[in-house]
């Protein structure tokens, strides 16, 4: 398996090469546990695309001689990304960095920070990016007054050149600078201004995309999709964010980590 880190060929099959010395080696000294501080390094080396999309990782032992520890932390930190959705574990023949994204249902995160912990640049085609006041729906689904300023932002959402998803969103005027301070990530712009959601509820249901969606995330009328639906708040329980997402259905997986009532 070869990979490219700029121009120079990256090749597992040479014992001259050794991705300890690419990311960074471990540090016994820490206080951060050793199979976290090899997550860290593989979520590096995914993230600069030392390792790419479908990309076979080396054997549990080759990375435990690389690293300097014992195959049972390679193992835990291997689960721990496999659990994440960045691996995948294929029976009898290793462990690959996901080509499909798998999105943690439980974790409260951005496409942009989804797309780039995975190797991957986000980019936004925008569709629509306006001021406005409350329709009667987002006045009730966010609990705002009838007229309360609102901005809206529709886009095409790209993980490198492949679109991935068609966002629309409506967030609350008041907890934004102004309509342009969002580009690429809506969190990170929520983020600077101080008000990014802490907490959100979230509604997953299958669809089947229609001519149009289909024709803007290049797939066919009548394909499957996901629409998810997000209402994120504040600490202060103050809901500022209303979005519906349309994902392609066959690159886009969402997972959740169940257990049992005690």
């Amino acid at each position: 398996m070869l990979w490219l880190l700029g121009l120079t060929t990256f090749d597992w099959r040479n014992p001259n090469m050794s991705l300890a010395k690419l990311v960074g080696a471990l540090d016994e000294r820490s206080n951060l546990p050793l199979y976290q501080q090899l997550q860290r390094a593989l979520r590096k080396a995914i993230e600069t695309r030392i390792l790419g999309p479908d990309d076979a990782l080396p054997a549990e032992r080759d990375l435990a001689a690389d690293f300097a520890v014992s195959r049972i932390t390679v193992r835990t930190a291997l689960d721990g990304l496999v659990s994440e959705g960045l691996l995948v574990r294929r029976q009898g023949s290793g462990n690959f960095v996901s080509a499909r994204v798998e999105k943690n249902f439980a974790m409260l995160t951005s496409f942009s920070e989804d797309m780039r912990a995975r190797g991957r640049t986000p980019r936004s085609v925008w569709l629509k990016r306006a001021a406005g006041t409350v329709t009667p729906e987002e006045a009730l689904t966010l609990r705002l007054s009838p007229g309360t300023p609102v901005y809206r932002f529709y886009r095409i959402r790209y993980a490198d050149d492949a679109p991935m998803a068609l966002e629309y969103a409506t967030v609350a005027a008041s907890v934004l600078p102004s309509l342009e301070s969002v580009d690429t990530s809506l969190y990170e712009a929520l983020e600077r201004a101080g008000h990014r959601p802490v907490r959100a509820l979230q509604r997953l249901r299958a669809v089947l995309l229609t001519g149009d969606q289909a024709e803007l995330l290049k797939a066919k009328a009548g394909d499957a999709g996901l629409l998810v639906e997000r209402l994120g708040s504040l600490p202060d329980g103050r809901a500022i964010e209303f979005s519906q997402s349309y994902y392609r259905g066959d690159t886009y997986d969402f997972v959740a980590e169940l257990s049992a009532a005690t």
